[in-house]
Protein backbone atom coordinates (compact mmCIF):
# COMPACT_ATOMS: atom_id res chain seq x y z
CA UNK A 1 0.00 0.00 0.00
CA UNK A 2 1.51 3.61 -1.25
CA UNK A 3 0.69 5.35 2.12
CA UNK A 4 1.71 9.99 2.35
CA UNK A 5 1.44 10.93 5.77
CA UNK A 6 1.12 14.59 5.71
CA UNK A 7 2.58 15.98 9.79
CA UNK A 8 3.21 19.58 10.53
CA UNK A 9 6.66 18.97 10.67
CA UNK A 10 8.61 15.42 10.66
CA UNK A 11 12.73 14.55 12.72
CA UNK A 12 15.02 16.52 13.22
CA UNK A 13 11.42 18.06 14.33
CA UNK A 14 11.09 17.92 17.97
CA UNK A 15 7.70 17.28 19.28
CA UNK A 16 5.07 14.59 20.42
CA UNK A 17 3.32 15.18 16.67
CA UNK A 18 6.24 14.52 14.82
CA UNK A 19 8.20 11.49 17.10
CA UNK A 20 4.48 9.86 16.66
CA UNK A 21 4.18 10.57 12.94
CA UNK A 22 7.80 8.86 12.48
CA UNK A 23 7.28 6.19 14.86
CA UNK A 24 4.08 4.98 12.90
CA UNK A 25 6.23 5.61 9.61
CA UNK A 26 8.89 3.61 10.35
CA UNK A 27 6.43 0.57 11.46
CA UNK A 28 4.66 0.91 8.43
CA UNK A 29 7.69 0.50 6.29
CA UNK A 30 8.53 -2.72 8.73
CA UNK A 31 5.03 -3.82 7.40
CA UNK A 32 6.02 -3.84 4.18
CA UNK A 33 4.42 -0.48 3.03
CA UNK A 34 5.23 2.37 0.59
CA UNK A 35 5.16 5.47 2.80
CA UNK A 36 6.08 9.01 2.41
CA UNK A 37 5.87 12.26 4.40
CA UNK A 38 5.64 15.94 3.06
CA UNK A 39 5.95 18.45 5.94
CA UNK A 40 7.32 22.22 6.58
CA UNK A 41 11.16 22.23 6.43
CA UNK A 42 11.76 22.91 9.86
CA UNK A 43 13.97 22.91 11.14
CA UNK A 44 15.89 23.18 8.03
CA UNK A 45 16.98 19.89 6.59
CA UNK A 46 17.40 18.07 3.59
CA UNK A 47 14.29 18.65 1.30
CA UNK A 48 14.00 15.48 0.18
CA UNK A 49 15.74 12.54 1.33
CA UNK A 50 15.39 8.75 2.50
CA UNK A 51 14.89 8.36 6.69
CA UNK A 52 14.14 4.63 7.24
CA UNK A 53 12.88 3.72 4.72
CA UNK A 54 10.61 6.63 4.60
CA UNK A 55 10.49 9.09 1.71
CA UNK A 56 10.24 12.79 3.22
CA UNK A 57 9.90 16.07 1.22
CA UNK A 58 9.76 18.82 3.19
CA UNK A 59 8.37 21.93 2.02
CA UNK A 60 9.06 26.01 2.14
CA UNK A 61 6.72 27.83 4.59
CA UNK A 62 6.58 31.73 4.78
CA UNK A 63 5.39 31.71 8.29
CA UNK A 64 3.58 30.29 11.45
CA UNK A 65 0.04 30.86 12.93
CA UNK A 66 -0.06 29.25 16.30
CA UNK A 67 1.99 26.31 16.03
CA UNK A 68 1.08 25.65 12.48
CA UNK A 69 3.52 25.99 9.53
CA UNK A 70 1.96 27.81 6.53
CA UNK A 71 3.65 25.86 3.59
CA UNK A 72 1.62 27.19 0.28
CA UNK A 73 3.42 24.73 -1.57
CA UNK A 74 1.20 21.61 -0.02
CA UNK A 75 -1.52 21.89 -1.69
CA UNK A 76 -0.02 21.39 -5.46
CA UNK A 77 2.60 18.86 -3.77
CA UNK A 78 -0.32 16.39 -2.64
CA UNK A 79 -1.78 16.79 -5.93
CA UNK A 80 0.90 15.66 -7.38
CA UNK A 81 1.54 12.77 -5.19
CA UNK A 82 0.59 9.04 -6.37
CA UNK A 83 -0.45 7.39 -2.59
CA UNK A 84 -3.68 4.70 -2.01
CA UNK A 85 -4.55 7.11 1.33
CA UNK A 86 -3.68 9.92 3.27
CA UNK A 87 -2.72 10.48 6.67
CA UNK A 88 -3.00 13.54 8.08
CA UNK A 89 -2.68 14.49 11.95
CA UNK A 90 -4.76 17.62 14.29
CA UNK A 91 -3.95 20.15 15.52
CA UNK A 92 -2.20 21.76 12.86
CA UNK A 93 -5.30 22.77 10.80
CA UNK A 94 -3.32 24.18 7.46
CA UNK A 95 -1.86 20.44 6.68
CA UNK A 96 -4.86 18.95 8.12
CA UNK A 97 -7.33 21.03 5.94
CA UNK A 98 -5.44 21.34 2.69
CA UNK A 99 -4.53 16.89 3.29
CA UNK A 100 -8.58 17.35 3.32
CA UNK A 101 -8.82 19.05 -0.14
CA UNK A 102 -6.59 17.11 -1.74
CA UNK A 103 -7.79 13.53 -1.03
CA UNK A 104 -11.34 14.37 -1.63
CA UNK A 105 -9.93 15.75 -4.93
CA UNK A 106 -8.16 13.14 -6.10
CA UNK A 107 -10.87 10.39 -4.85
CA UNK A 108 -8.74 8.90 -2.30
CA UNK A 109 -9.52 8.36 1.55
CA UNK A 110 -8.75 10.26 4.35
CA UNK A 111 -7.21 9.19 7.89
CA UNK A 112 -6.94 11.87 10.22
CA UNK A 113 -5.60 11.44 14.17
CA UNK A 114 -6.89 13.48 16.06
CA UNK A 115 -4.69 14.28 19.21
CA UNK A 116 -6.28 16.55 20.95
CA UNK A 117 -8.63 20.01 20.86
CA UNK A 118 -7.40 23.26 19.17
CA UNK A 119 -7.81 26.15 21.75
CA UNK A 120 -6.14 29.49 21.67
CA UNK A 121 -4.85 31.93 24.10
CA UNK A 122 -5.25 35.82 23.66
CA UNK A 123 -5.91 37.30 20.32
CA UNK A 124 -5.89 33.16 19.13
CA UNK A 125 -9.13 32.20 21.09
CA UNK A 126 -11.01 34.06 18.92
CA UNK A 127 -9.81 32.08 16.15
CA UNK A 128 -9.82 29.10 17.47
CA UNK A 129 -13.37 29.18 18.10
CA UNK A 130 -14.25 30.37 14.54
CA UNK A 131 -12.35 27.57 12.96
CA UNK A 132 -13.66 24.69 15.40
CA UNK A 133 -17.22 26.25 13.70
CA UNK A 134 -16.14 26.01 9.70
CA UNK A 135 -12.74 24.17 9.01
CA UNK A 136 -12.76 21.70 11.75
CA UNK A 137 -16.67 20.54 10.44
CA UNK A 138 -15.44 20.61 6.80
CA UNK A 139 -12.28 18.30 7.82
CA UNK A 140 -14.06 16.21 10.01
CA UNK A 141 -16.70 15.59 7.44
CA UNK A 142 -13.82 14.75 4.73
CA UNK A 143 -12.41 11.76 6.60
CA UNK A 144 -13.24 8.77 6.54
CA UNK A 145 -11.82 7.46 9.52
CA UNK A 146 -11.22 9.72 12.68
CA UNK A 147 -8.43 8.27 15.37
CA UNK A 148 -8.03 9.41 19.07
CA UNK A 149 -5.06 8.49 21.08
CA UNK A 150 -7.10 8.12 24.03
CA UNK A 151 -10.67 6.99 24.78
CA UNK A 152 -11.57 9.94 26.36
CA UNK A 153 -11.21 12.00 23.05
CA UNK A 154 -14.11 10.24 21.73
CA UNK A 155 -16.45 12.55 23.90
CA UNK A 156 -14.77 15.77 22.96
CA UNK A 157 -17.79 17.75 21.73
CA UNK A 158 -16.84 18.71 18.08
CA UNK A 159 -16.49 14.46 17.23
CA UNK A 160 -20.34 14.25 18.29
CA UNK A 161 -22.48 12.70 15.83
CA UNK A 162 -19.19 10.88 14.19
CA UNK A 163 -19.13 8.07 16.42
CA UNK A 164 -19.11 5.51 13.45
CA UNK A 165 -16.35 7.15 12.43
CA UNK A 166 -14.00 7.30 15.21
CA UNK A 167 -11.86 4.49 16.40
CA UNK A 168 -9.39 4.54 19.74
CA UNK A 169 -5.19 3.93 18.49
CA UNK A 170 -2.71 5.14 20.81
CA UNK A 171 0.89 6.29 20.03
CA UNK A 172 3.95 4.05 20.40
CA UNK A 173 7.20 3.53 21.58
CA UNK A 174 10.87 2.19 20.22
CA UNK A 175 11.22 -0.31 22.41
CA UNK A 176 14.89 -0.70 21.62
CA UNK A 177 16.01 2.64 21.80
CA UNK A 178 13.74 3.24 25.21
CA UNK A 179 14.74 0.54 27.52
CA UNK A 180 16.25 0.04 30.93
CA UNK A 181 20.33 0.81 30.99
CA UNK A 182 20.79 -0.42 34.48
CA UNK A 183 22.26 3.09 34.78
CA UNK A 184 22.35 3.87 38.75
CA UNK A 185 20.00 6.54 39.72
CA UNK A 186 20.89 8.54 43.19
CA UNK A 187 17.83 8.00 44.99
CA UNK A 188 16.83 11.88 44.68
CA UNK A 189 16.72 12.69 40.90
CA UNK A 190 13.04 13.79 39.16
CA UNK A 191 13.36 14.75 35.47
CA UNK A 192 10.80 16.43 33.45
CA UNK A 193 10.72 16.70 29.57
CA UNK A 194 9.06 19.08 27.41
CA UNK A 195 9.24 22.33 24.81
CA UNK A 196 9.36 24.99 26.67
CA UNK A 197 7.43 27.54 24.98
CA UNK A 198 4.06 29.35 25.26
CA UNK A 199 2.07 26.05 23.26
CA UNK A 200 3.32 23.61 25.74
CA UNK A 201 2.63 25.39 28.97
CA UNK A 202 -0.05 23.34 30.12
CA UNK A 203 2.93 20.20 30.59
CA UNK A 204 2.86 21.65 34.40
CA UNK A 205 6.40 22.50 34.72
CA UNK A 206 4.90 26.30 37.16
CA UNK A 207 3.11 23.61 39.48
CA UNK A 208 6.20 21.34 39.43
CA UNK A 209 8.77 23.82 40.51
CA UNK A 210 5.82 24.93 43.08
CA UNK A 211 5.64 21.38 44.63
CA UNK A 212 9.50 21.19 44.76
CA UNK A 213 9.53 23.54 47.49
CA UNK A 214 7.50 21.48 49.62
CA UNK A 215 9.44 18.16 48.38
CA UNK A 216 12.83 19.96 49.55
CA UNK A 217 10.91 20.59 52.86
CA UNK A 218 10.63 17.16 53.35
CA UNK A 219 12.91 15.47 52.19
CA UNK A 220 15.78 17.03 51.54
CA UNK A 221 18.08 17.03 49.37
CA UNK A 222 16.38 16.44 45.46
CA UNK A 223 17.25 17.57 41.85
CA UNK A 224 14.83 18.05 39.25
CA UNK A 225 16.27 18.03 35.81
CA UNK A 226 14.09 20.33 32.89
CA UNK A 227 15.15 18.99 29.71
CA UNK A 228 13.99 21.13 26.63
CA UNK A 229 14.56 24.68 25.46
CA UNK A 230 12.19 27.52 24.07
CA UNK A 231 11.09 30.96 24.44
CA UNK A 232 9.68 30.17 27.81
CA UNK A 233 13.46 29.01 29.14
CA UNK A 234 14.08 32.26 30.90
CA UNK A 235 10.89 32.77 32.46
CA UNK A 236 11.09 29.27 34.33
CA UNK A 237 14.66 29.98 35.18
CA UNK A 238 13.71 32.78 37.00
CA UNK A 239 10.61 31.36 38.54
CA UNK A 240 12.96 28.74 40.14
CA UNK A 241 15.25 31.05 41.55
CA UNK A 242 12.16 33.31 43.14
CA UNK A 243 11.49 29.76 44.82
CA UNK A 244 14.86 29.45 46.48
CA UNK A 245 15.56 26.57 43.45
CA UNK A 246 18.49 27.57 41.88
CA UNK A 247 20.53 24.57 43.61
CA UNK A 248 17.89 21.88 42.92
CA UNK A 249 16.85 22.31 39.62
CA UNK A 250 19.24 21.93 36.80
CA UNK A 251 17.91 23.55 32.93
CA UNK A 252 19.49 21.23 30.57
CA UNK A 253 18.23 22.99 27.49
CA UNK A 254 17.51 21.50 24.07
CA UNK A 255 17.82 17.41 24.74
CA UNK A 256 19.42 15.81 22.03
CA UNK A 257 17.42 12.73 20.78
CA UNK A 258 20.59 10.33 20.86
CA UNK A 259 20.50 11.58 25.03
CA UNK A 260 16.86 11.23 25.94
CA UNK A 261 16.82 8.11 26.42
CA UNK A 262 19.86 8.48 28.64
CA UNK A 263 18.17 11.00 31.05
CA UNK A 264 15.05 8.47 31.03
CA UNK A 265 17.46 6.24 33.09
CA UNK A 266 19.32 8.75 35.16
CA UNK A 267 16.25 9.70 36.35
CA UNK A 268 14.60 7.91 39.61
CA UNK A 269 11.02 9.24 38.76
CA UNK A 270 9.52 10.58 35.65
CA UNK A 271 7.21 13.57 35.92
CA UNK A 272 4.41 14.82 33.66
CA UNK A 273 1.93 17.01 35.63
CA UNK A 274 -0.41 18.10 32.62
CA UNK A 275 -2.99 20.84 33.56
CA UNK A 276 -4.89 21.11 30.42
CA UNK A 277 -7.19 18.40 29.08
CA UNK A 278 -8.38 19.96 25.79
CA UNK A 279 -4.64 20.56 24.90
CA UNK A 280 -2.77 17.16 26.35
CA UNK A 281 -2.84 14.30 24.06
CA UNK A 282 -1.34 11.19 25.10
CA UNK A 283 1.75 11.83 27.01
CA UNK A 284 4.39 9.94 24.54
CA UNK A 285 6.91 10.96 27.28
CA UNK A 286 5.41 8.87 30.15
CA UNK A 287 5.47 6.34 27.51
CA UNK A 288 9.20 6.63 27.05
CA UNK A 289 10.06 6.65 30.46
CA UNK A 290 8.03 3.64 31.24
CA UNK A 291 9.93 1.61 28.48
CA UNK A 292 13.32 2.68 30.52
CA UNK A 293 12.03 1.29 33.89
CA UNK A 294 11.49 4.44 35.48
CA UNK A 295 8.16 5.24 37.84
CA UNK A 296 6.02 8.54 36.70
CA UNK A 297 3.94 10.66 38.38
CA UNK A 298 1.26 12.52 36.38
CA UNK A 299 -1.60 14.32 36.22
CA UNK A 300 -5.19 12.32 35.67
CA UNK A 301 -5.47 14.47 32.56
CA UNK A 302 -2.72 12.34 30.48
CA UNK A 303 -3.66 9.83 28.29
CA UNK A 304 -2.19 7.06 29.68
CA UNK A 305 -2.95 7.61 33.04
CA UNK A 306 -5.44 5.15 33.75
CA UNK A 307 -3.21 2.43 32.28
CA UNK A 308 -0.49 3.69 34.85
CA UNK A 309 -2.48 3.08 37.74
CA UNK A 310 -4.12 0.15 36.75
CA UNK A 311 -1.09 -1.34 36.62
CA UNK A 312 0.90 -0.02 39.13
CA UNK A 313 3.24 1.86 37.13
CA UNK A 314 3.32 4.70 38.83
CA UNK A 315 1.12 7.93 41.15
CA UNK A 316 -1.97 9.70 39.22
CA UNK A 317 -2.74 13.19 41.08
CA UNK A 318 -4.68 15.43 40.70
CA UNK A 319 -4.26 18.25 37.80
CA UNK A 320 -3.52 21.85 38.98
CA UNK A 321 -2.67 20.51 43.11
CA UNK A 322 1.16 21.42 43.42
CA UNK A 323 0.72 19.92 47.19
CA UNK A 324 -0.43 16.74 46.17
CA UNK A 325 1.91 16.38 43.57
CA UNK A 326 4.33 17.11 46.08
CA UNK A 327 3.41 14.29 48.11
CA UNK A 328 3.47 11.92 45.35
CA UNK A 329 6.95 12.76 44.87
CA UNK A 330 7.90 12.55 48.36
CA UNK A 331 6.26 9.41 48.35
CA UNK A 332 8.27 7.73 45.93
CA UNK A 333 11.53 9.40 46.73
CA UNK A 334 11.41 7.59 50.32
CA UNK A 335 9.74 4.38 48.86
CA UNK A 336 12.98 2.93 46.74
CA UNK A 337 11.25 -1.24 46.71
CA UNK A 338 7.83 0.55 45.79
CA UNK A 339 9.14 2.96 42.97
CA UNK A 340 11.25 -0.21 41.75
CA UNK A 341 8.37 -2.43 41.17
CA UNK A 342 6.15 0.37 39.61
CA UNK A 343 9.28 0.69 36.97
CA UNK A 344 9.28 -2.98 35.91
CA UNK A 345 5.31 -2.47 35.81
CA UNK A 346 5.59 0.36 33.33
CA UNK A 347 8.09 -1.55 31.32
CA UNK A 348 5.83 -4.62 31.34
CA UNK A 349 2.89 -2.71 30.17
CA UNK A 350 5.00 -0.70 27.05
CA UNK A 351 5.93 -4.02 25.72
CA UNK A 352 2.62 -5.66 25.86
CA UNK A 353 0.86 -2.45 24.28
CA UNK A 354 2.72 -0.33 22.73
CA UNK A 355 5.56 -1.19 20.59
CA UNK A 356 5.39 0.55 17.47
CA UNK A 357 5.27 -2.44 15.25
CA UNK A 358 1.35 -3.38 17.55
CA UNK A 359 0.27 -0.17 17.03
CA UNK A 360 0.57 0.21 13.13
CA UNK A 361 -0.44 -3.32 12.50
CA UNK A 362 -3.37 -1.52 14.02
CA UNK A 363 -3.66 1.11 11.30
CA UNK A 364 -2.56 -0.92 8.60
CA UNK A 365 -6.16 -2.59 9.79
CA UNK A 366 -7.78 0.24 9.31
CA UNK A 367 -6.46 1.34 6.30
CA UNK A 368 -7.12 -2.15 4.37
CA UNK A 369 -10.31 -1.28 5.32
CA UNK A 370 -10.90 1.80 3.74
CA UNK A 371 -8.23 0.96 0.45
CA UNK A 372 -10.09 -2.49 0.21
Amino acid sequence: MRILQTPPRYPPAVGGVENAVAGLTRGLVGLGHEVAVLCANEPVSAKVEVLEGVRVRRLPYVGKVANTNVTPGLPIAILREEFDLLHTHLPTPWSADWSAIAAAAKRKPLVLTYYNDIVGEGPFEGIARLYNRTGLRLLLRLAKKITVIQPEYRNSPHLRGLEEKVEVIPVGVDLARFRPEGAAADGRTLFFLSLLDRHHRYKGLEDLLSALVAVKEEVGDVKLLVGGGGELLDHYRRASARLGLEEAVQFLGFVPEEMVAKYYNRCDIFILPSTSRAQEGFGMVALEAMACGRPVICTGIVGVAEEVERVGAGLVVEAGKPEVLAEAIARLLQSGPEAQRMGAAGRRLVEERYGWRKVAERFEGLYEGLVG
